[in-house]
């Protein structure tokens, strides 16, 4: 049987106990448990998602990274029980199929969900999209009107409000991401791999981001990473998506902060150790929406007011750095050898840059609080 091209042999030092994994799964799942076959798919910096092939039956299987992880973080139970809740009224989301709890079996929670098929668009183009000239505009509108979709889902109706605590919600994003990012400097320590407090600028961003901190813009459900490549559109149909993935950190708050990741992920150009992004304003000659179309598009789908965004860019790019700054602790700690890790701390230096200077630059005078390093 042909290999899956999304997925790639098990990266050394990720293999999985397969004999202690098939009698986990005997019994609890379809397919010939027997037959099992493991695959790695290769792409993101955070859990590790495998493909499972039960001979004719796949499944994904989703863990928390290797060493310790922070309280609360990549919890696989939370994610599990929220995709039961959340798959029967968003079609984007994948239906979970088993948890097991027992670390026993592979060293830490895990859940299956199940298998979704469909091209993931990273830094390029795809050949399957190659001959279509509007596809880049295609994914950017389904991009868009995915974010406005899960946006529009009623947590009333489907009683999801119980997911997070919605009032306070920036308040809350600005202080929990500010002690994550400090804590994980701290275990870096004088190593030299970030830039000295004076020149990185981090206080004053987190100084910045407590003192512009909006009110809630609504009440919705929230991905917290939303962006192009953790969706999965249809390779014969760009306009189609068929999943949207890693929900470890969706919640009930502010929908605008989705809008700012989203765009903080869009309008990226090139960074330390990574590839220059493809879509955005890098690449809107190539049919990409630009930002200014991005932002148009969601105010028009979702009927939100759009003008404050600027707040939550400079959130998104900070909570960008505080992600690769973990990643790369753990990294620096010898707990993982992933070598795509290696370059991390210079993103983050890199990402609290592109946050500081979106401070400096200002949002214009348009009404809205100012972007002002100094600014109230």
């Amino acid at each position: 049987m042909s290999q899956p091209q999304d997925s790639a042999p098990v990266r050394p030092g990720e293999e999985l106990a397969q004999d202690r994994l098939r009698e986990a799964l005997r019994g609890r799942v379809a397919g010939d448990v027997d037959a099992l076959e493991v695959r790695q798919f290769p792409g993101g910096f955070s859990n590790l998602t495998y493909l499972l092939r039960l001979g004719d039956t796949e499944y994904v299987l989703r863990r928390a990274p290797l060493g310790p992880v922070a309280k609360g973080a990549h919890d696989m139970a939370r994610e599990y029980h929220l995709l039961e809740r959340v798959s029967p009224v968003f079609a984007a989301a994948p239906r979970p199929a088993l948890l097991v709890e027992d670390e026993a079996v592979l060293g830490a929670p895990f859940y299956l969900m199940e298998r979704r098929r469909g091209v993931v668009v990273r830094t390029q183009l795809p050949p399957e999209y190659a001959a279509n000239p509007g596809a880049p505009r295609q994914l950017s509108e389904a991009l868009v009107d995915t974010l406005a979709a899960l946006h529009a889902v009623d947590i009333g109706a489907a009683g999801l409000r119980d997911l997070g605590r919605p009032e306070g919600f920036n308040r809350r994003q600005v202080e929990g991401w500010a002690g994550r990012w400090r804590r994980a400097r701290g275990l870096l320590g004088e190593s030299g791999d970030l830039p000295p407090p004076a020149e990185l600028r981090d206080e004053l961003v987190i100084a910045w981001l407590e003192a512009h901190t909006p009110p809630e813009s609504a009440h919705t459900l929230v991905h917290n990473d939303f962006k192009l490549d953790n969706l999965m559109f249809d390779a014969a149909d760009p306009a189609q998506v068929t999943a949207l993935l890693d929900w470890e950190m969706t919640t009930v708050g502010d929908p605008l902060a989705d809008l700012g990741l989203s765009l903080t992920y869009w309008t990226m150009p090139e960074q330390p150790g990574g590839a220059r992004s493809r879509v955005g304003a890098a690449a809107s000659d190539e049919g990409f929406l630009t930002r200014e179309e991005f932002l148009a598009r969601y105010a028009e789908r979702s009927g939100r007011d759009v003008g404050n965004v600027a707040w939550y860019e400079v959130l998104g790019h900070f909570k960008l750095a505080v992600i690769v700054l973990q990643i790369f602790a753990r990294y620096r700690a010898g707990q993982t050898r992933d070598p795509r890790f290696a370059p991390l701390a210079a993103q983050a230096a890199w990402l609290i840059g592109e946050a500081w200077r979106r401070v400096a630059e200002g949002a214009g005078d348009d009404g809205r609080p100012s972007l002002s390093p100094t600014g109230g």
